[in-house]
């Protein structure tokens, strides 16, 4: 059975009452993993190419826009204080899921380490900054490293530093939603090359795709598939487009359960399942490295008033 992750992400809304009643409903449907984000608004940096975004002269955007003020506001409202970390843990494991999140800097280590998190993420833009791999080298029973918007050399990188550590790489594509000519569903392959715990981040839209990448994944070999997940109204928050309601959720969970012939008959009835699989070498894409530019440093360290990236070579 492949682990399946329940990412509650943003679609907790800030409100804890609505994070616990996700924890159990994720426990019911029979998921393994139930994550958050360890996401503060203090640690937003503000970089001036991002307030009104960058178009050359030739007309080509050469950075979005993503200005600092509205996107401080709207995540201040979503975070997680240490006390409501702590809550989720004991949810977690008073439902019998375990809990995990997503680390965003350094200066955030010694909070999740204290909290007792056994398991961390490190999100797609991450995949590169090897210092904060290496911080987490060792500390934790479990490692999941998505690799999207990120260069093969830095996945290979990434590989090495952790080829003694009980690590996953999870195939993403940072486009969201993702189409489905975009999955490349066959770099499952090549990741496989690093380690033999090799998953799937999904971001394709829920109302238009359902589980079709995902079982498509799974009959690759995934063994682990990583899916946003919402009790509300896809309308009612951020991440709503991407996510899956329960009812999808105990379906992928079914899925995860069969063996590969069993998949394969559910695959020959997707029709664009080919289209999926796409190819296993990879350049990203105009639009991922957009995203890259921007995310990749969206959050940093901030000590003594130095903004420190995830990626730079300081001993904090």
């Amino acid at each position: 059975m492949a682990k399946i992750i329940a990412e509650l992400c943003q679609n907790h809304n800030g409100n804890i009452d609505l994070l616990k009643e996700m924890i159990w409903s994720a426990a019911d449907c029979g998921a393994t993993h139930a994550k958050i984000q360890t996401i503060y608004s203090a640690d937003l940096t503000f970089r001036e190419r991002f307030e009104d975004g960058v178009t050359d002269n030739s007309g080509v955007v050469t950075s979005i826009t993503r200005p600092y003020s509205p996107e401080f506001a709207r995540l201040q409202k979503l975070d997680l204080s240490v006390d409501v970390h702590s809550q989720f843990i004991d949810e977690c494991n008073a439902a019998g899921i375990i809990p995990l999140t997503t680390i965003f800097n350094r200066s955030r280590l010694k909070l999740i380490l204290d909290l007792g998190f056994k398991e961390i993420k490190i999100a797609s833009y991450d995949c590169a900054s090897f210092p904060l791999i290496k911080d987490l080298k060792n500390k934790f029973e479990k490692i999941y490293v998505s690799t999207g918007a990120t260069h093969d050399h830095e996945i290979e990188t990434t590989a090495d530093i952790l080829n003694d550590q009980n690590f996953f790489f999870l195939h993403c594509v940072t486009i969201y939603p993702t189409p489905i000519d975009k999955l490349n569903l066959n770099r499952i392959n090549y990741l496989r090359h690093f380690t033999n715990q090799v998953g799937f981040s999904d971001h394709t839209q829920s109302d238009l795709t359902g589980l079709d990448a995902d079982i498509v994944a799974l009959w690759k070999g995934a063994n682990i598939i990583e899916r946003h997940f919402t009790i509300l109204d896809a309308s009612q928050t951020k991440d709503g487009p991407v996510s899956i309601n329960p009812e999808k959720l105990k379906n992928l969970v079914e899925y995860s359960t069969m063996k590969n012939d069993e998949l394969y008959e559910h695959v020959k009835q997707i029709h664009n399942y080919e289209i999926m699989l796409g190819s296993e070498s990879h350049t990203l894409s105009d639009e991922e490295l957009l995203n890259r530019d921007y995310y990749r440093g969206r959050f940093a360290s901030i000590i003594n008033g130095r903004t420190i990236y995830n990626w730079e070579e300081v001993n904090l």
